[in-house]
């Protein structure tokens, strides 16, 4: 079951429906954005795109069938550099991390997403620094944080300013609920949106450390 959560910006405003697991769709002014598509969700109200965002080319966050079918000759893509060949007929725009660009107004920044302690084997991290995106959107004043893979990175907790946050909560691959909490208080977005579970509920751990700030929002289908 999907939840549409609706946000006041300076332009108007903003709906965001967390899909499945990693992927949420965006409606703003008209527009249609898709942040990891994956067909394991539901989308069947959804035609096409004007833009997609791809974090990385992990099969659940870079689904190529789906964005064949939500690709026009209207949509821009926006990926990160390892995801590029997969989508090349289709000229993405590669963001490194720490490089911005605009589309249609919005501002579009690359964040780092990375694995800093857990490995797929010895040496190997499932997201290695340098590789993954987050993004944060600024749709007029508010800025949304979409944060692909990761885990509790520094780059995160400095983040300022954030309107509203989604964070990952899937062990080995991304962070536990206690993690997520703990980095949530230190870069204190107003709104909190959990995913990226699996279609689990979040841990009641996640909840308890959540307590300590009340100030933060906490939204979403996975509470």
């Amino acid at each position: 079951m999907t939840e549409t959560i609706t946000v006041d910006t300076s332009e108007g405003s903003l709906e965001l429906t967390p899909i499945f697991h990693g992927s949420v769709r965006v409606g703003f002014k008209g527009k249609e954005i898709h942040v990891d598509p994956w067909s394991k969700g539901d989308y069947s109200d959804y035609d096409s795109a004007h833009l997609i965002l791809i974090t990385h080319p992990h099969m659940d966050h870079l689904d190529v069938d789906l964005i064949d079918k939500l690709h026009s000759n209207n949509t821009t893509i926006i990926v990160n550099r390892t995801s590029a060949d997969q989508l090349k007929k289709y000229h993405p725009k590669i963001l490194k991390n720490g490089e911005s660009t605009e589309v249609f107004g919005i501002k579009i920044e690359a964040i780092p997403a990375y694995n800093i302690v857990r490995e797929r084997s010895p040496g190997v991290k499932y997201h290695p620094k340098g590789e993954g995106n987050g993004y944060i959107l600024h749709f007029g004043d508010t800025r949304v944080f979409f944060p692909g893979d990761t885990e509790a990175i520094p780059e995160i907790a400095a983040l300022e300013d954030i309107d509203v946050a989604f964070l990952p909560i899937r062990l080995p691959y991304t962070m536990s609920g206690k993690e997520a909490a703990e980095l949530a208080l230190k870069f204190k977005p107003k709104m909190l949106i959990p995913y990226h579970t699996g279609g689990e509920k979040v841990p009641q751990e996640f909840h308890e450390i959540m307590k300590q700030d009340p100030e933060i929002q906490l939204k979403g289908p996975l509470l």
